[in-house]
């Protein structure tokens, strides 16, 4: 085993499915010379070329139009758009081209298209730059979104994206790439639409995504030095849901909390806590916690973005509240 970062776990994925499939190439913009806005294309074009590693202009929608399009002609791309923010430029050729296509030639199109893209707050980017967009792309059905909370889940998940017939709308958190996991030195890759218990516990489940695991864990920490056991589950993959594994640890608890970093209304959030009420009302012991951004743009501000925020401890409020 050796560590790496969040970020070195996306370059080593790209090397590795570039060198395995030569139908793998990366469009964007900046990601040739430059290496990508958050440097996770870095040292690719020098190894691959100017065919594989292609700048691109600034226009959301040329890159999934182009990814779309070379998609359907047999190639894998990789279309990073810089920030999740600007996915609503290139809305068009996701949900109604993109996530669409097969259906509507009867299953017989493949779309291998993967859209690398960034989320989250936390450096003060502001209200354009900051945003936890993954609930629009989970209303779309014929997409698949994923989103990794460490450098181990991020290289495998990244690894079977590329490789899926599937569009998949992959969410990196900009605060986790300097963040660093353990992973092997042989190839590996992790099933999409599987979740991951990242903290065994008995008293309150706690379903969290990205960053959110962090927070979680680190809250779950707190809270087991006064007596309550938080288990904590990581889906991984947000579409399709690994709803069994989410039931069976509220199951197991009888209580459940769940941490989204987007604004609560129609959120990722709302869909698990439906979800659990649907099919597992009988389960639960206690009313539903969510743990939420407040529904509002993110400020400049970094105690403004801070306060609007979710935090490890809005996150032990909720477990000590659902406690009673």
């Amino acid at each position: 085993m050796r560590k790496i970062t969040y970020r070195d776990a996306v370059i080593e994925a790209l090397r590795e499915e570039m060198k395995r499939d030569p139908s793998v190439y990366l469009l964007g913009e900046d990601i040739a010379e430059f290496g990508g806005s958050y440097k996770t294309t870095a040292g690719l074009l020098q190894e691959f070329g100017k065919e594989r590693v292609r700048n691109t202009p600034i226009s959301e929608a040329a890159i999934i139009g182009c990814a779309l399009g070379s998609a359907l002609l047999g190639m894998r791309p990789v279309a990073e758009l810089m920030y999740v923010d600007f996915a609503g430029i290139a809305m068009d050729q996701i949900a109604n081209q993109t996530a669409k296509v097969k259906y509507m030639f009867g299953g017989k199109a493949k779309v291998p298209v993967t859209i690398r893209t960034q989320g989250g707050t936390g450096r003060s980017s502001a209200a354009q730059h900051a945003q936890s967009l993954e609930a629009w792309f989970l209303h779309v059905p014929g997409l698949k979104v994923v989103m990794p909370s460490n450098a181990y889940d991020l290289k495998g998940l990244l690894k079977a994206s590329i490789r899926d017939d599937n569009p998949v709308i992959f969410i990196e958190h900009k605060l986790l790439y300097a963040t660093t996991s353990e992973i092997p030195d042989e190839e590996y890759l992790i099933p999409l639409g599987k979740a991951d218990v990242k903290r065994q516990g008995k008293d309150v489940t706690i379903v969290a995504n990205s960053r959110m695991v962090q927070l979680s864990l680190a809250a779950a920490d707190r809270l087991a030095a006064e007596g309550i056991e938080c288990e904590v589950v990581d889906p991984m993959t947000l579409a399709p849901l690994d709803e069994e594994t989410i039931l069976n640890s509220v199951g197991k608890t009888s209580k459940l909390v769940v941490v989204n970093e987007a604004s609560p209304h129609c959120s990722f959030a709302s869909e698990v806590a439906a979800m659990v009420a649907e099919k597992g009302f009988d389960l639960l012991d206690a009313p539903i916690q969510r743990v939420t951004s407040m529904h509002t743009p993110i400020p400049f501000a970094p105690k403004l973005e801070k306060y609007v925020t979710v935090s490890e401890e809005k996150i032990i409020a909720a477990v000590k509240k659902i406690m009673g």
